[in-house]
């Protein structure tokens, strides 16, 4: 089973990014992954979102351009 957040009344999709995904820039993906909800902008009590799998980052965690590779 995916992992699941059951929201709060008054979440929104950056929090939500924010506590599941580290980051409110993944609110996108959030978004992507609850399709059905994307019209919602402040969430009732207990919708159930997907939260997605984000790839991790490669060893080192800079861009090509950072690390002088070619890109």
């Amino acid at each position: 089973m995916p992992n699941t957040y059951l929201t709060v009344s008054g979440d929104k999709w950056d929090l939500i990014a924010k506590r599941t995904l580290g980051s409110e820039m993944r609110a996108d993906a959030l978004i992507n992954a609850n399709r059905k909800y994307r019209h919602i902008f402040i969430f009732p009590a207990n919708v159930r979102l997907v939260i997605p799998t984000i790839p991790a980052r490669p060893a080192g965690g800079l861009p090509p351009w950072k690390r002088g590779a070619a890109v």
